[in-house]
């Protein structure tokens, strides 16, 4: 867990933000794209660059919970979404590829828009002919009720060029990743990243390197929090802009009440990590393609309805199912580089880190 002096500035800040629970809706966001749907837009993603940093200790060792690992150290630069993948684009996967959903990327819980359990996507028609759509206030706040296994049908549809079809090897099947029809935890826990791989769900140290890592070089200088900051977030929304070190999250009260509780992505617009990437802490838990334990995914990052301060915090591991699917969990995508390219700078980079000491974390000025 988190030192005492941690969770004692928690319990004061949520007492803060519950009085301050009131608080109007912003009135800006990061800066979106025109084309939601157009994902060769730079506006949907950052640069992760930095090759060959350090990482450092998370879980146990560093304070926090699950197994101890160094997390952090990529020898690549790479491109990570700025924002978590929304209920608008995954809309859009969903009318190109589940006319007859075969492998279940819908959940019917998606279409519940009168408290927290969905994002506000339904479906008409019959297998064969379904159909999807999403309201406008509902279509640029996160995605929830996915799968690992969906995240990496996701993944596959872009690298395929989002193609209209069934669900099958030239749409969502094959990839980046080879799925052919896995849909247990089993078959999904034995799913690995091809090396052809370009749409990827972001692995553990490049999801941690973009939401944590002080952008300052080969480095192995991180911040606590998603946020660039060492303190944890407050909670609440900014008027009319952002001050900055904030997030979706609950301290006694939500960010956000009835209907959506979770914002728009982005809306947090001065809350950025040091790369500029928004929301790798709470709107929703994200997905990545790291195992904490021998049969689950990784998720990180908390959600809109985190309380516990230590869910928030870069030493916290979690993972669950790949199977699973619930009203807190979504995902975001990476883009990595070509293989010849990553392959060479994969080799500078374990140079440098075998050169390096990394000391399991005890505080930061």
């Amino acid at each position: 867990m988190i030192s005492a002096t941690g969770v004692a500035r928690a319990a004061a800040l949520a007492t803060m933000v519950f009085l301050a629970a009131g608080a109007a809706k912003a009135q800006t966001h990061a800066p979106w794209p025109t084309d939601w749907n157009n994902w060769n837009d730079p506006a949907l993603w950052v640069t992760v660059g930095n090759p060959g940093n350090a990482g450092e200790w998370s879980g146990w060792i560093a304070e926090g919970e699950g197994p101890a690992r160094i997390c952090g150290a990529v020898g690549y630069t790479f491109n990570m979404g700025k924002f978590e993948v929304t209920a608008g684009q995954y809309t859009e996967f969903l009318n190109k590829v589940a006319a007859t959903d075969t492998y279940g990327l819908y959940h019917t819980w998606m279409d519940s828009t009168d408290n927290s359990a969905g994002c506000g996507i339904k479906r008409t028609g019959s297998s064969g002919s379904y159909t999807y759509s999403v309201p406008s206030d509902w279509a640029n706040r996160p995605v929830n009720w996915v799968s690992w296994g969906d995240a990496a049908r996701f993944a596959n549809w872009l690298a395929n060029g989002q193609p209209t079809g069934t669900q099958e090897l030239t749409t969502t099947e094959d990839g980046s990743y080879y799925l052919n029809g896995a849909m247990t935890g089993a078959a999904l826990m034995a799913v690995t990243r091809k090396a052809s791989a370009r749409y990827v769900i972001p692995s553990e140290d490049e999801w941690y390197k973009a939401a944590y890592h002080k952008n300052d070089g080969v480095t192995s200088d991180y911040f606590y929090y998603p946020t660039s900051s060492n303190t944890l977030p407050f909670n609440v929304l900014g008027n009319p802009t952002d001050p900055g070190n904030r997030a979706t999250l609950r301290y006694g009260a939500y960010t956000i009440g009835l209907p959506y509780f979770r914002t728009e992505v982005g809306e947090h617009e001065n809350s950025g990590s040091p790369y500029g990437t928004f929301d790798q802490c709470g709107n929703v838990w994200e997905w990545n393609e790291g195992g904490v334990g021998l049969e689950g995914r990784n998720l990180r990052g908390g959600a809109y309805n985190s309380g516990d301060a230590s869910r928030l915090h870069a030493a916290y591991r979690y993972e669950r199912s790949p199977t699973d699917e619930y009203y807190y969990y979504g995902f975001r995508v990476a883009a990595v580089p070509e293989p010849a390219t990553m392959g060479l700078l994969a080799l500078g980079g374990l140079v440098l880190l075998m050169t390096r000491r990394v000391a399991p974390r005890t505080d930061r000025p």
